[in-house]
């Protein structure tokens, strides 16, 4: 099966900015992320928990919306908070990039 043969909804490069941390929370959980920033998505970014492979879109209204990040990381409700106490720093508000 050749490339030809797909229906491509876009096939786009761009450069990309990834940074990499890893913390241990106050509930002692260690969080090993990254933390990709890109002009699409509306300018919210690609948090991928590098332990589970989990990678999720996430701006500020996520990071608002009740049991998000338990679902999407599959994480405790602790364990949630002290991660999106740390994602309110690193995201902040949302750059429409594609206005």
């Amino acid at each position: 099966m050749s490339a030809n043969s797909f229906d491509f909804l876009y096939d786009h490069s761009e450069e990309t900015k990834t940074r990499f941390v890893c913390f241990i929370s106050p509930s002692m959980q260690r969080f090993d992320l990254a933390i990709t920033t890109t002009s699409r998505f509306y300018g919210k970014q690609l948090i991928t928990d590098i332990q589970s492979g989990k990678t999720a879109i996430i701006g500020p209204d996520d990071l608002d919306e009740p049991g998000y990040l338990e679902h999407i990381y599959k994480l405790s409700e602790q364990d949630a908070e002290d991660l999106r106490d740390f994602l309110v720093e690193v995201v902040g508000m949302i750059n429409f990039t594609d206005i």
